[in-house]
């Protein structure tokens, strides 16, 4: 049965987790969606991997650089990106990032920490 209970929150509020020494989150959930305020320094590096969740990502400050079927898409402040759920992706932040992720379903890997794709780390230099 759906909750009934509003629920307000304010970002400066929610409680940040630093999933990488360069990548810092929040988390907002619902019943059957989430929303995580993401900051990822200059550099950083979201690697490789998809998940059951539709994502939307908008970019609030900086570039993203996202990489999906070996097309470079290029995500700036003022954008979002719709990404459908199963799509493999990987991110790297052109510059300081300050965006909104939007998921449905949840993400549980998010919730109970086992999302350990952050640990790959930078995908092997070109060159």
């Amino acid at each position: 049965m759906p909750t009934t209970t509003v629920r307000k929150f304010t970002w400066s509020q929610v409680p940040k987790e630093n999933v990488t020494p360069v990548i810092a989150r929040q988390i907002v959930t619902g019943v059957s969606a989430m929303a995580g305020m993401i900051t990822l320094q200059k550099g950083s590096h979201v690697p490789k991997h998809s998940h059951v969740s539709e994502q939307l990502t908008y970019v609030l400050e900086g570039s993203l650089r996202f990489v999906i079927n070996d097309e470079v898409i290029m995500v700036n402040a003022g954008e979002i990106l719709v990404i459908p759920a199963w799509v493999e992706h990987e991110a790297t932040a052109v510059e300081h990032v300050v965006e909104l992720d939007i998921f449905s379903p949840i993400r549980q890997d998010w919730l109970d920490g086992t999302d350990t794709y952050f640990q790959k780390g930078p995908p092997p230099s070109k060159g």
